[in-house]
C-alpha cells in the first residue's frame, strides 16, 4: 500500500527534533556574517525522522504504520535536517552576491555546510569539497574534469551513476567478480596490461544491491601500486558507516544527500582539486566566472570553478547538518541498524522458497541492505502484496545496477528478470522488521491474499482496490 491508495488514513506525526545541527549549522565564526542567536535541543542516541508516525491503511481495512524498507532509494528526512532547514530559510538570500544581512547569513551558512562536510569525509590540506545536486552529478562532474587520454577502470558491479559517466572508448569494463580475490586479480590485471599517462579507478564502498563492503584497502592499495588514482561511490556507506578520505585510500569521494537524511537536492565530491581545477567549468555561469570582457573569460579555481549559478543553500545546509549529526551519532546509528538487520537475514535465511543474493558470499560484512527472491513469484508483485496487504515498502527491480542484478541471478539459477530489495535504516523498529518476515513467509507459502491483475500499463492491481489519488502538499 503506498500513501496513494487511502488519504483518509494517512497521518504525520513527526517527533520535535532531538537533534540538531547546532553550531554546525550555523555561520562560521571567520566568515564575517553577523552571527545568529538559536537554540537547539539535546541530542539523543539515536537521531529521529518526520516519517515517524506516517499510517496507510491495508487491503483489509486495518490502519498500520507504514514500515518503510526501501531507505537505499531515498531516507526520510531526519528532524535535525528540517530544523536546520527551518533557521535557515528565515535567513534565505543571496550567497556571496550581497552585503546585506540576511546575504551576510546565507553565505556564511553556505560555506560554514562546505566546512561541516569536509570534516565529515576527513577532508586534507588540500583537498576540496564541491556541492552538486547527487551522487551521479558528482562523478559526472568528475567525468568532465579528467585530462584527455585518461584510462578508466570500473567493475561490471557498479551502480549505473558510477558506471555509465566515463568516456566509452576510455573506460575498461572489469567484470563482475566472484570472491574477493577475483575482484583484485582482475584489477591487477587490468592495470598491467593498459597503460596512459593518468587512470583512474572506479570503486563502490557498499554495494546498493547487496549491501556488501568492498574490499577496498585491497584495491586502493593496488591502484596506487600502478599509479592510478581512485574515485568512491559511498552512496550507500554514508548513511550507515564513517566516510574518512584517507582511511578509504581515495583521491575522491562522492554521495547524496537524499541518501543520508537530507533529500533537499544536494550531494558531494570532495578530494584533490588539480585535475577539478585544471578542467573547465562544469557549469558556465555566474559565480564560476573570475573575470569577463569582451575577448576572454577567467575562471575561478576551487569549487566555486564548478558551482556556477546561485548555490542551493538549503540543500547544502541540509547535508551538513546530516553530516554532523552521523559524526555525533555514528555508533548508536550502527548498533542499532545492525540488530535490526541481523533479525533480518535470520529471518529470510529460514523461509522455504526464499533466496538471497550476495557478490562475495553470504558471510560477507555488509550494511542492512538484502535482495531476495521468492520462488514462483515475480518481484513486482511481491513489492505490490507487501505494500497493499501488510503496510510494508520495499524497491523492486534491478536497481539501476542491471550488469549486477543479471549476473546475480544468472549464478543462482534463477530465471526471475528482477528482484526485491529490503535497506534498513533510522525510520526502522523491530516490529517493521518482523512484519516483513511474516509477510514473506505468508507470500512464500500460500501468494498474495487477494487476486491481482496488471494493468494497461502493467503494473499490478488488486481485486476491488481503488486508487485513491493523494492531495497535492500545497
Amino acid at each position: 500500500m503506498s500513501v496513494a491508495h487511502d488519504t483518509t488514513a494517512l497521518r504525520s506525526t513527526a517527533a520535535p527534533s532531538q537533534d540538531t545541527a547546532s553550531a554546525e549549522a550555523r555561520p562560521s565564526a571567520h566568515s564575517g556574517a553577523p552571527q545568529a542567536h538559536l537554540q537547539v535541543a539535546a541530542p539523543s542516541l539515536v537521531p529521529s525522522t518526520l516519517a515517524a508516525g506516517l499510517t496507510c491503511r491495508a487491503l483489509d481495512g486495518r490502519v498500520v504504520e507504514h514500515a518503510n524498507l526501501d531507505h537505499a532509494a531515498s531516507a526520510p528526512v531526519l528532524a535535525a535536517v528540517k530544523q536546520a532547514v527551518d533557521i535557515a530559510s528565515q535567513t534565505y538570500a543571496s550567497v556571496h552576491r550581497g552585503k546585506g544581512y540576511a546575504s551576510q547569513i546565507s553565505s556564511g551558512s553556505y560555506e560554514a555546510a562546505r566546512e561541516e562536510v569536509a570534516r565529515y569525509v576527513g577532508a586534507r590540506e588540500d583537498d576540496i569539497v564541491i556541492f552538486t545536486r547527487n551522487t551521479t552529478d558528482s562523478m559526472n562532474l568528475l567525468a568532465r574534469a579528467l585530462p584527455t587520454g585518461t584510462v578508466v577502470f570500473v567493475y561490471d558491479s557498479e551502480h549505473h551513476a558510477t558506471l555509465l559517466p566515463w568516456p566509452q572508448a576510455q573506460t575498461a569494463r572489469l567484470p563482475v567478480p566472484y570472491t574477493v580475490r577475483d575482484a583484485e586479480v582482475s584489477l591487477e590485471d587490468a592495470l598491467s596490461t593498459i597503460p596512459a599517462e593518468h587512470r583512474l579507478v572506479v570503486l563502490t564502498a557498499a554495494s546498493n544491491v547487496t549491501g556488501e563492503l568492498w574490499p577496498l584497502e585491497r584495491l586502493t592499495r593496488i591502484a596506487r601500486d600502478h599509479g592510478a588514482r581512485v574515485v568512491i561511490d559511498a552512496a550507500q556507506l554514508a548513511p550507515h558507516r564513517p566516510v574518512d578520505l584517507e582511511s578509504l585510500g581515495a583521491d575522491w569521494v562522492a554521495f547524496s544527500g537524499h541518501k543520508l537524511y537530507a533529500p533537499f537536492g544536494a550531494g558531494v565530491l570532495a578530494g584533490r582539486r588539480d585535475w577539478l581545477d585544471r578542467a573547465e567549468p562544469y557549469l558556465a555561469g555566474g559565480g564560476a566566472t573570475q573575470e569577463v570582457s569582451p575577448l576572454r573569460t577567467s575562471w575561478h579555481r576551487g569549487a566555486a570553478r564548478h558551482e556556477g549559478g546561485s548555490p542551493n543553500v538549503l540543500g547544502a545546509v541540509a547535508l551538513a547538518a546530516a553530516c554532523a549529526t552521523f559524526r555525533r551519532h555514528g555508533e548508536a546509528i550502527e548498533a542499532h541498524e545492525s540488530a535490526l538487520f541481523a533479525r533480518l537475514r535470520e529471518g529470510l535465511a529460514g523461509i522455504d522458497g526464499v533466496r538471497t543474493y550476495s557478490i562475495f558470499g553470504e558471510d560477507h560484512e555488509r550494511v542492512p541492505v538484502i535482495t531476495f527472491t521468492i520462488e514462483g513469484l515475480e518481484a513486482d508483485l511481491v513489492a505490490t502484496a507487501l505494500s497493499l496487504e501488510h503496510g510494508i515498502g520495499v524497491r523492486d527491480g534491478r536497481f539501476c545496477a542491471h550488469l549486477l542484478v543479471d549476473e546475480l541471478l544468472r549464478r543462482e539459477g534463477s530465471d526471475a528478470p528482477a528482484a526485491v530489495r529490503v535497506s534498513l535504516g533510522l525510520g526502522n523498529r523491530l516490529e517493521h522488521v518482523e512484519r516483513l518476515i511474516a509477510a514473506v513467509r505468508s507470500l512464500a507459502a500460500n501468494g498474495p491474499s487477494r487476486r491481482y491483475t496488471r494493468d494497461a500499463e502493467g503494473a499490478w492491481r488488486a481485486d476491488g482496490h481503488e486508487v485513491v489519488a493523494a492531495p497535492s502538499p500545497w
